[in-house]
């Protein structure tokens, strides 16, 4: 299933967009991060005002200056005074426009960069409270992307744009009207070049938008070669694909440039337009100017004040220019984003871990799958699971076994709500999934895979990802339970030992403890082993399996085994064959089906040596 965010989506070849008067109504739904701000935001708004109103008074006081100075020997002494008093009055009113102007800018930063924090914590929680299948059909560089480039452009509307913007039109309407108080027929002549640029800028800032969005997709196809190349660098080296991963980032990086540099010329073209069109317009008026002195009506203090205001006017026009583009290039970031806040949650990921809530009653672990189908989103026409029927006791321990592709994992996947059934229902304790919470849910699952993802803090913050209120003790404890305690203590760091990206400075038996002791830690009332010991020698394999046994006491569990000899002694075991249970029974009971399925694979792993004779007390 498509989605806007996906770069082969229907929306983004058909160019269906929402109308220009949309995206500018939907993009100002930015502002409502700043009324947490409104106080402050308020003051800098005012102070603002003030700085631009002073800096008005600039041009006034200097043609004031400039008049006192033409004076007559008789007057001299006057003159002198008059001089001295407005160019005090001038430095005065300099230094509080300086101090005014701190206060603007420091508090437009500051209420720009706290909302924009508020936007990226809201984005990423929107981001981690998507269910399983939103994640299947993206990937983890498109949505950094999201959560880097784009909201990097609007922080720089929130911090620099919007104040900016605030300023230049501040200066711009006051400018205008002091102008025209100045010299009408002035007015009138350097206004008339304002239709003609600002409808350039209208039109080029058109295009810089559309541009602007491509260039960002081709930076997020950038983004996703890095984090795949990174997160499997021990791939890339392993087949010395270097140069080729190289050549990927370089392909994505130059496309992103030639759209960058596209945006650089339409930028450029309207800058050199806007910059043109302006002091071509100084330029008539000093001319114009100059002829309405020569007839004396016209002093020379007037044309000086008149043409600092114009000067001031002309910058804010084509501060705009640039204003303008900025806009643009936000406009398209924050599509991008409001496409994704667009997409609907699985959970409240804010109410996932509340300090002093009341726990939720723990369950009693009885689990019933009801004939259950199910196909993948992206894959409707290929049934994973079909007519499921299986069941689970509070305290039993379930096996599911069967070929590759045979659904296993999916149950899992079901069991954990990454995914609803297609038909069919499965219940805890008697309730239906669908209405138990996502939350509550999870709450009473943990999971121990075959691959254990570690994160790069520490030991001890890894186990504890269990459970975040945990205290040091309680890690401690969950750890000595998963005879992990003593490879810890061996470390010089101990508990603060950090185990690095997705756990590489440990082995893969010390990785498979720790998620034990994570697992201990958050004492589950329902807990699936995804193939928890398929990888490990036969040392590490005994000292997981002492770990799992102190793990299962009094739980119902999943257990995923392609070795048969680990499951032997579960209470019931599941055969699985093209998503549907073919045979059910204990391991007693199943392999004495002289044609059964189990038997048969029983007798396969024997004949090639697979099957250990290590028994357990599962």
């Amino acid at each position: 299933m498509s989605s806007p965010l996906d770069s082969n989506s229907p929306l983004r070849l058909s160019g269906l967009r929402p109308s220009r008067l949309e995206s500018f109504r939907q993009a100002s739904r930015i502002f409502r991060y700043l009324l947490p701000y409104r106080i402050r935001f308020s003051i800098s708004v005012l102070a603002l005002v003030i700085s631009s109103s002073l800096g008005l008074a600039f041009p006034y006081l200097t043609g004031k200056l400039l008049d006192a100075s033409r004076v007559t020997p008789n007057s001299a002494g006057n003159a002198h005074d008059s001089l001295n008093q407005i160019a005090l009055t001038l430095l005065g009113t300099l230094a509080i426009q300086a101090a005014f102007s701190f206060i603007s800018s420091y508090g437009f930063n500051r209420c720009g960069e706290s909302a924009l924090v508020d936007i990226r914590r809201e984005t990423f929680a929107h981001l981690l409270g998507q269910p399983m299948s939103f994640f299947a059909q993206r990937r983890v560089g498109e949505l950094s992307s999201r959560l880097g480039t784009d909201l990097s452009i609007i922080q720089d509307t929130l911090t620099s744009t919007i104040p900016q913007c605030l300023r230049q039109s501040a200066l711009l309407l006051g400018g205008v009207t002091l102008i025209a108080l100045t010299s009408f027929r002035l007015s009138a002549v350097m206004i008339s070049s304002f239709p003609v640029l600002l409808l350039a800028a209208i039109m080029m800032g058109r295009r810089i938008r559309g541009v602007s969005r491509i260039g960002q997709d081709r930076l997020a196809d950038g983004a996703i070669v890095v984090e795949e190349s990174l997160h499997g660098i021990a791939g890339v080296k392993a087949f010395g694909n270097e140069r080729f991963e190289l050549d990927r980032y370089s392909r994505c990086l130059n496309e992103f440039l030639v759209v960058i540099l596209k945006t650089a010329r339409f930028r450029a073209s309207l800058i050199s337009f806007i910059i043109f069109g302006v002091f071509g317009s100084i330029v008539l008026v000093f001319w114009y100017g100059a002829r309405l002195m020569q007839a004396g009506e016209l002093t020379f203090g007037e044309l000086t004040r008149f043409l600092l205001y114009t000067t001031f006017v002309g910058g804010s026009v084509a501060s705009f220019a640039d204003v303008f583009s900025q806009v643009q290039k936000t406009l398209g970031a924050t599509e991008r984003v409001r496409e994704l806040m667009a997409e609907p949650t699985e959970l409240n990921v804010m109410a996932v871990s509340v300090p002093g809530e009341t726990p939720k009653p723990r369950f009693r672990g009885e689990v019933r799958f009801n004939q259950v189908d199910f196909h993948y989103p992206s894959r409707p026409d290929a049934p994973v699971l079909q007519r499921l029927q299986l069941e689970a006791a509070p305290g039993q321990k379930i096996a599911l076994v069967g070929p590759s592709g045979a659904g296993k994992s999916t149950i899992v996947s079901l069991l954990l709500r990454f995914y609803e059934p297609v038909h069919g229902t499965i219940l805890f304790d008697g309730r239906l999934a669908s209405e138990i919470p996502v939350v509550e849910l999870r709450r009473n699952l943990a999971i121990v895979p075959q691959e254990v993802l570690l994160f790069g803090g520490t030991i001890e913050e890894n186990i504890r990802y269990g459970r975040p209120s945990a205290t040091s003790e309680d890690v401690r404890l969950a750890a000595r339970r998963a005879i992990c305690d003593e490879f810890i203590e061996r470390f010089p760091d101990g508990y603060s030992t950090v185990v690095g990206e997705r756990g590489v400075k440990l082995s893969g038996g010390q990785r498979q403890r720790i998620a034990i002791a994570r697992a201990l830690l958050k004492d589950p009332a329902i807990l699936i082993l995804d193939e928890a010991t398929s990888s490990l020698d036969s040392e590490n394999e005994q000292l997981i399996q002492q770990a799992l046994n102190v793990l299962l006491e009094g739980r119902t569990a999943f257990i995923i085994a392609h070795r048969l000899s680990t499951i032997r002694n579960v209470d019931r075991i599941y055969f699985i064959q093209s998503g549907t249970v073919i045979e059910s029974g204990s391991h007693s009971e199943l392999i004495q089906r002289e044609h059964g399925a189990y038997r048969r694979l029983a007798e396969m792993q024997d004949s090639q040596g697979t099957n250990q004779t290590f028994q357990t007390s599962i």
